[in-house]
């Protein structure tokens, strides 16, 4: 059985004790990494310290090429991170809509390749006889990140690339569930990086607090649930870190009267259920106008009902296991809540039989706000469908969340349709699409869904401070 070490200051670190590594369409342990202690974090954390001073001043041009090779080396490693992404995911290999390991190491890649091109050139204020002043960015310091179990390489990627593009320095800790796609991926990078840059360590919640909390880390980047993100906000104001916090969606869908729903239901469904559900930007609330609520719902089983199910290893599955019993049973108690409430099951509805954690994918009519299934994140193979009777009533539901990551309008009229997403309140607003994120435009969350960005100059931007540089000639 195959076994993954942390990676501190440039070197693989063991531990007496290690974490188990489930494959979720087996329910067996396929692997093992070693459990991080808080001397470990601590290690850690000094390692990344002492590496910012050099690296926080190595030229701009050295850091991008440094950059570019880690995009080659990811490129270079696919099958071999691509098999692991679907062993401690249960994702599989292209998955529905494309969506699947492969697109995930492989975007991977190209999110390395697109940050390592962006500039933060200075801003020049005043260039005259009295003066020259200008606006500089300036690296941070040490960057804890910290990840979640659906996308483990391409949201590490996320977290680290940037940080270590603008001359930070970074400690990384993944899920419990899946820390070996991102373990693997910095024992590749230690090799093209000066010790100390980018470190792991691995473990649950305790290590995770112990790393957020640490004195000399000046930034905490994180994705994953409100709840953990409140309490690393809390903990972060004692020595006033800076934060880029991506948490909870529960991104509702709009889909206009008079919609051509042969053309879009395939897509909704895909926006729906890729990954099972478990991403934080998946559609997760539909709201239909009632004159074409019953066609949709019918469309929408239709497809659910010719999915390929099971280990995601086998090229032709679409949809695999949900990643660990715990959310398994949370999907369960969901949908058995939206029963109690006088929701009709349209198909699916229960867990497959056998190894693995397995759930079919499920289609839920006849709720509203208020429901359980509606006001909750559910983050796996279930989707409510909410009829509505005018637009204006469509947007007040939508917004009716304390989340607000993604939304999305659906409609033929693109002028309309861009007229009521923009009355969303959510971070990113998509027209005939839900989810599609790229690597040079902002993406991050409103009200409880966070705060800060991710990707492009704008992410770029929230890894470093600003330094007014003002030089007197007079």
């Amino acid at each position: 059985m195959k076994h993954y070490p942390m990676i501190i200051n440039g070197h693989a670190i063991d531990s007496h004790d290690r974490l188990s590594i489930v494959n979720p369409a087996t329910s067996e342990v396929f692997a093992t990494c070693a459990r991080a202690s808080e001397h470990h974090v601590d290690t850690a954390v000094h390692a990344a310290k002492m590496a910012f001073t050099d690296w926080s001043i190595r030229p701009d041009q050295e850091r991008k090429a440094l950059i570019h090779e880690l995009g080659a080396l990811i490129e270079e490693h696919k099958d071999e991170l691509i098999e692991l992404v679907v062993c401690e995911t249960g994702k599989p290999v292209v998955g529905l809509g494309g969506v699947g390991a492969t697109m995930e190491v492989m975007g991977a890649s190209i999110w390395s390749h697109v940050t390592a091109d962006i500039n933060l050139p200075d801003e020049v204020i005043q260039d005259d006889e009295t003066a020259y002043v200008a606006v500089t960015r300036k690296p941070l310091g040490v960057v804890a990140s910290v990840t979640p179990w659906n996308w483990p390489l391409l949201i590490a990627i996320w977290h680290l690339i940037a940080a270590i593009r603008a001359g930070n320095t970074v400690v990384i800790k993944p899920s419990e569930l899946t820390p070996l796609t991102t373990a693997r991926f910095v024992q590749l990078a230690n090799s093209v990086l000066p010790p100390g840059v980018l470190n792991i360590v691995m473990g649950a919640g305790d290590i995770g607090q112990r790393l957020t909390s640490a004195p000399a880390v000046n930034k905490v980047v994180f994705t994953g649930s409100t709840a953990t993100g409140k309490r690393i906000m809390a903990a972060a104001s004692n020595s006033l870190k800076r934060l880029v916090l991506e948490l909870g969606g529960n991104d509702a869908a709009i889909v206009l009267p008079g919609s051509n729903l042969d053309r879009i239901a395939s897509d909704i469904f895909a926006a729906a259920f890729h990954n099972n559900g478990q991403t934080c930007a998946c559609l997760k609330r539909l709201y239909v106008h009632e004159s074409q609520y019953g066609a949709l719902c019918e469309r929408l089983v239709a497809v659910a009902r010719g999915l390929k199910i099971g280990n995601g290893l086998n090229p032709d599955i679409e949809l695999g296991p949900i990643q660990n019993e715990a959310q398994r049973t949370i999907v369960e108690n969901l949908v058995a809540a939206a029963t109690r409430e006088g929701g009709q099951i349209l198909c699916g509805g229960k867990r497959i039989e056998g190894p693995g954690y397995f759930y079919e994918p499920t289609l839920v009519a006849g709720l509203t706000n208020g429901c359980e299934l509606v006001d909750q994140e559910q983050f796996g193979p279930v989707l409510p469908i909410i009829s509505y009777p005018s637009i204006k009533e469509a947007i007040r539901l939508a917004n009716d969340s304390p989340n607000g990551l993604g939304g999305s309008v659906w409609g033929d009229d693109l002028a309309q349709a861009e007229e009521v997403g923009r009355q969303l309140e959510c971070g990113t607003v998509w027209i005939n699409g839900h989810g599609g994120v790229q690597p040079d435009a902002p993406f991050g969350g409103v009200k409880e869904s966070g705060f800060g960005v991710e990707f492009g100059r704008f992410g770029l931007e929230e890894c470093t401070s600003i330094q007014t540089v003002k030089i007197h000639r007079q």
